[in-house]
């Protein structure tokens, strides 16, 4: 139900801000600890926020205004030019304080969680502001840098799964921070064995999996490490048919976080290139995912009913025969969502870029491609060319 600022009280969990005065972004969700908070989102042009009452630990009568005062949720806003620019600037900033970490932790040096928890908060800020803009992001692969961007990219996805799902504040912090570092330990194997394209041994394999170990070692060294932070490190590559390792765990022996992160690592290493593996379109990943049977089947479902059939930043083909990035998931069909125009495949030329929702025209999509498929260089594309002409409407 929706709240005006005045009548919002400590022990109310608030869900997201309906109305503001301001620009500025913030959290959309968690428990209002004290009055001081409160007064914090008046100052910063907070008029109305949508509380849950189930999960409110206080019960007090509200004036609950008119559902048609609703406004549509900030994460539901297409990509543009200005929300591009912004969310590349602090996935810029991300790739360079993970960077950072490693090369500090590696070396010994003072362990300062503080860069950490600033970046997950920033994330997830950014989560909120445009989801969109920041999913974009996660596409644009840059086949040297998978283990820096592989990281990034499972925060920002982790973030966006664990508000889908409702969780808390918390929860969301703790879930970004845990996919963020939970491959931190594969700074520590060899390059030869983590971009190795042929068999590997089991005792090459020994040296992989151990990573979890060597990465949640490094993490402990952080003081005021939340439990459930290393728990995802430890646990995301266990299993529910208990195949996984390091421990073989089965079904909610696994955490559910570690469960959740265990999904996003397999979806954005299956839509990235590596030495070993040419990436797929992220709805044929989203397909195979849905038939492993060793992850949460639950789980799978509700992760794709989170990013769509066909995610924010995909490559599609219409059966026009034009070729498009998805900015925008469809509001009532996930197989009609809007996209940009940029290409013609029958035709072989670049046009100008539209949008396009395909809910209001006789297009639709044939298939997920890959940058390769139509052989595009997609991050010079994308940030030579696409971002200065994306139409705003």
């Amino acid at each position: 139900m929706q709240v005006n600022i005045d009548d919002l009280k400590p022990g109310m969990y608030v869900t997201q801000v309906v109305k503001q005065s301001g620009a500025m972004a913030i959290r959309s969700r968690g428990l209002v600890k004290s009055e001081a908070i409160i007064d914090q989102l008046r100052t910063k042009g907070i008029e109305v926020v949508e509380i849950d009452v189930r999960k409110s630990k206080i019960e007090t009568a509200v004036t609950v205004l008119p559902e048609e005062e609703k406004s549509e949720s900030p994460k539901a806003k297409s990509i543009s030019s200005a929300s591009i620019t912004t969310a590349n600037d602090l996935y810029g900033q991300a790739l360079t304080i993970h960077s950072q970490l490693i090369k500090a932790l590696q070396s010994g040096a003072p362990k300062d969680f503080t860069p950490v928890s600033e970046l997950s908060t920033s994330i997830i800020n950014s989560v909120f502001e445009n989801q969109n803009a920041l999913l974009c992001l996660t596409m644009i692969k840059d086949a040297d840098e998978y283990l820096l961007e592989h990281s990034i990219n499972c925060s920002i996805l982790m973030a966006m799964f664990a508000s889908h799902l409702g969780m808390s504040q918390e929860e969301i912090d703790h879930a970004c921070m845990g996919a963020m570092l939970m491959d931190i330990g594969m700074a520590q194997i060899p390059e030869e064995l983590r971009t190795s394209k042929g068999e590997l041994t089991e005792e090459q394999w020994e040296v992989i999996r151990s990573h979890v170990k060597l990465g949640k070692d490094l993490v402990e060294q952080f003081e005021g490490i939340p439990e459930s932070v290393l728990t995802i490190i430890e646990q995301h590559h266990e299993r529910n048919d208990g195949s996984g390792y390091p421990k073989g765990l089965k079904d909610d022996e696994i955490s559910q976080l570690a469960r959740m992160a265990a999904i996003i690592d397999s979806y954005d290493a299956m839509i990235s290139d590596r030495p070993f593996q040419e990436a797929v379109s992220p709805a044929v990943a989203l397909k195979r995912l849905n038939q492993q049977d060793n992850l949460d089947k639950d789980l799978i479902k509700k992760f794709i009913q989170c990013v769509g059939v066909h995610p924010v930043g995909s490559l599609v083909k219409l059966k026009s025969g034009k070729l498009g990035i998805v900015a925008q998931l469809g509001k009532k069909d996930l197989m009609k969502p809007v996209v940009m125009t940029f290409y013609n495949i029958n035709s072989g030329h670049y046009s100008e870029i539209k949008r396009m929702d395909l809910s209001q025209v006789h297009d639709e999509i044939v298939s997920g491609v890959t940058p390769g498929d139509v052989n595009l260089n997609l991050p010079k594309f994308f940030h030579e060319v696409f971002v200065g002409q994306i139409p705003e409407r």
